[in-house]
C-alpha cells in the first residue's frame, strides 16, 4: 500500500467526511505518523478488529467498521444467514455507539437483520443474546481492558462463541476481498427499521441473562443467612458492569456492596486510571481506599466489557487486602463448584474442566481430585467456548467450569465468553460460604495450597509497536524457534511445544508427537520440577508475551523460583 497516495486520497474523496480530513490535515508534514496510519489496511484477524481510534486505513473508525462489516456481511449471504440476523452490543468506549449503529446499518443494507442494545451492555450478555435470539452471528464494539485510545470489533458466531475454524478462515477471507469503499453498502437507520431490518433490543433480554446468572448459584440459602454480614467493595472502571453485577448481587440478597462512585458512570475517557484493567494495580487505588473505609472483605473490579474480573480479599492477619490473579480467583471458584455440586448431587455425568494452555497447573490437580476431566485449549476464550458446544454434539463430557489465567471464566453454559457477572455471583457466594466458617477468601486459598500445592504463575510482555516492532516480534518468534534453549532458570526443558508446527518434541530423546490442537503461533517449554514457560505474539496489541509456571513448597519459595525463571525467560 502506497500510503502517501491513500493518506492524499482520504483528504481529498467526497467519501470521507468533513471532521476526517480535518484530522488528517493537521498531520501534514508528520511523515511518521502519517506511515503508520496508512501502511496497511487494519489487521482484522481471528476475531476481528482492534486498534487506536482515528482517521486512517490503520485505525479504528467509521469507515473501516463498515468494510469489516461488509466483508461479514458478504459471509453471512453465503451461508443464508440474512434472516436470522445478528445480534449487535457495545461498551462504554469512545465511538462504541457509533460503529455499533454503522455495522447495523451497513448489514441491513445487505438485507440482513440486526438486533442493536439500546445502550451499553456486558460482552458476555450478547453472547448469551446470539444464541437466546437465534441470531447467525454477533458483534461487540469493545477493546477489552486496552487503554483509552483503542477500540475494537469482535464476532461471535451463532453458537455464542467468537468465531472459531472454519469461520474465522472464511470470514477474514471475505473482508480481505472488500478493498475499495465503494464495495461497502450502507443505508439510513429509518429506511432500515421501516423494512423490518433494525431492531432495537433491551430490558427483555437483561431480566432473561439476570435469572441465567442466578440459576447457576449453589447455595442460596447460605448467601440468605452471609449476605447482610459480608461487606463488597465494586467498582466498574467506567465500564458496562455497573448496573448488572449491582442487580444481581442485590437480587441474591447482598446487602452490604458499596461502589466506587468516581468510577460508577460510563466514561470512554477513564479519567481515574490510566489503564482500566483489573490486571493492573493502579486500577485499584479508589477501591482499596473505600475498602479501607469500609472494613470490606472483598474488593472486585471488572473491566470496561464486563468480561473480566479483579480480586483483592482480606488477610485477617495482617489486616492488609491481597491481591489475586485469575489463576487464583479462577481456582477459588472452580473448587467451590466441583466441591459443592459432587456433595450436594448436582454434578453431571462425566464433568469437564476447561482451561487454556497458559493457565494453572493447580487446575490439573483439583480436576484429579474430584474425579473431572480436565480438557486444555489453545489461549482465547473462544476455544472454551468451542469446548462447550463440541461436548453438547458428541456427548463426551458436561462442561462444568473454564477459565483462563487472563481474569477470565465461566460458570454455566447460557453463554459462551467469559463472563466477569457470574464470576463476581459464584466468588461472592463462596465468600459467603466461607465467612459462615468464620474464613476469609485469603483463608481459603491458603488452604488450597496447602492441599494442592503453591502453584504460582506470572506474566512479562514486550511492547513493539509500529512496523519495526512487527518486524522484531516475527524475528523474536523465529529466534525462538531456531534456537530452543536446552535450560531455562536452572531447570533443564523437558519437551518443547510448537503449535504452528503441530509438534512436541522430548529433548532427551527426540521424539515428536503432535500436539493435538489448532496451528498457533505458541511456543511452550516443559521444565522439570513442574514448572512450565510460554512465548506468543499478542493477537490484539503490539506485544510478545511471556508466560510462566512453578510449583514450590511454600508461597515464598514459589514466589523466588517464578522470578528466577522470568528473569531466565526474558533474558
Amino acid at each position: 500500500m502506497d500510503y502517501k497516495k491513500e493518506y492524499e486520497k482520504w483528504c481529498a474523496d467526497a467519501y470521507f467526511d468533513d471532521a476526517t480530513k480535518e484530522e488528517l490535515k493537521t498531520l501534514a508534514g508528520n511523515e511518521a505518523e502519517i506511515e503508520d496510519r496508512f501502511y496497511r489496511r487494519l489487521e482484522f484477524g481471528t476475531g476481528g478488529l482492534r486498534g487506536v481510534i482515528g482517521a486512517g486505513t490503520n485505525r479504528m473508525n467509521i469507515y473501516t467498521v463498515r468494510q469489516a462489516t461488509q466483508g461479514l456481511a458478504n459471509y453471512i449471504l453465503s451461508q443464508d444467514g440474512q434472516e436470522k440476523g445478528v445480534a449487535i452490543a457495545y461498551d462504554s468506549r469512545i465511538m462504541s455507539p457509533e460503529f455499533a449503529e454503522e455495522a447495523a446499518l451497513c448489514l441491513n443494507a445487505n438485507g440482513i437483520k440486526t438486533y442493536r442494545f439500546e445502550s451499553l451492555r456486558p460482552t458476555p450478555e450478547l453472547s448469551f443474546c446470539v444464541r437466546h435470539l437465534g441470531c447467525i452471528a454477533g458483534i461487540v464494539i469493545t477493546a477489552s481492558h486496552n487503554p483509552r485510545e483503542y477500540n475494537g470489533y469482535k464476532v461471535y458466531w451463532e453458537d455464542g462463541a467468537q468465531i472459531t475454524p472454519p469461520h474465522d478462515k472464511n470470514i477474514l477471507a471475505e473482508v480481505a476481498e472488500v478493498t475499495s469503499f465503494s464495495q461497502v453498502k450502507t443505508m439510513g437507520r429509518d429506511e432500515a427499521e421501516a423494512k423490518g431490518l433494525y431492531h432495537t433490543i433491551g430490558a427483555e433480554i437483561d431480566d432473561l441473562y439476570m435469572a441465567q446468572l442466578k440459576a447457576q448459584s449453589i447455595h442460596p440459602e447460605i448467601i440468605a443467612e452471609a449476605a447482610r454480614g459480608i461487606k463488597i467493595v465494586y467498582t466498574s472502571l467506567h465500564g458496562t458492569g455497573n448496573l448488572p453485577v449491582r442487580r444481581v448481587l442485590k437480587e441474591l440478597g447482598f446487602e452490604q456492596v458499596y461502589v466506587v462512585k468516581e468510577q460508577e458512570l460510563p466514561d470512554g475517557n477513564f479519567p481515574t486510571v490510566a489503564y482500566p484493567n483489573p490486571e493492573d494495580e493502579k486500577a485499584w487505588t479508589l477501591a482499596l481506599a473505600l475498602a479501607k473505609e469500609k472494613d470490606a472483605d472483598i474488593i472486585l473490579a471488572t473491566d470496561p466489557d464486563a468480561d473480566r474480573l479483579g480480586v483483592y480479599a482480606k488477610d485477617t492477619v495482617s489486616g492488609e487486602y491481597i491481591s489475586f490473579t485469575g489463576n487464583m480467583s479462577g481456582m477459588l471458584i472452580a473448587e467451590y463448584i466441583l466441591r459443592e455440586r459432587t456433595l450436594n448431587g448436582t454434578m453431571p455425568k462425566n464433568p469437564a474442566l476447561v482451561e487454556t494452555i497458559v493457565t494453572t497447573d493447580m487446575a490439573k490437580v483439583i480436576a484429579a481430585d474430584y474425579k473431572t476431566a480436565l480438557i486444555e485449549v489453545l489461549t482465547g476464550f473462544k476455544y472454551i467456548g468451542e469446548q462447550i458446544r463440541l461436548f453438547e454434539q458428541n456427548g463426551a463430557y458436561s462442561y462444568v467450569f473454564g477459565l483462563e489465567e487472563s481474569y477470565g471464566c465461566l460458570a454455566g453454559t447460557y453463554a459462551r465468553d467469559k463472563d466477569a457477572c457470574v464470576a463476581v455471583m459464584m466468588l461472592c457466594e463462596a465468600a459467603a460460604f466461607y465467612k459462615a466458617q468464620g474464613k476469609t477468601l485469603w483463608d481459603a486459598m491458603l488452604a488450597m495450597y496447602e492441599k494442592y500445592g503453591y502453584y504460582k504463575e506470572g506474566l512479562a510482555t514486550l511492547t513493539l509497536k509500529g512496523i519495526d516492532g512487527a518486524r522484531q516480534i516475527r524475528e523474536k518468534m523465529s529466534a525462538a524457534r531456531e534456537n530452543p534453549p536446552k535450560e531455562l532458570g536452572g531447570l533443564r526443558v523437558l519437551a518443547v511445544r510448537d503449535y504452528q508446527a503441530d509438534t512436541r518434541t522430548e529433548l532427551a530423546t527426540g521424539a515428536v508427537t503432535a500436539t493435538g490442537l489448532p496451528q498457533s503461533n505458541v511456543l511452550y517449554y516443559e521444565l522439570e520440577d513442574n514448572a512450565w514457560c510460554c512465548v506468543r505474539p499478542s493477537g490484539t496489541e503490539p506485544k510478545i508475551k511471556y508466560y510462566f509456571g512453578v510449583k514450590g513448597a511454600s508461597l515464598k519459595d514459589a514466589e523466588e523460583k517464578l522470578e528466577t525463571l522470568k528473569a531466565a525467560m526474558l533474558a
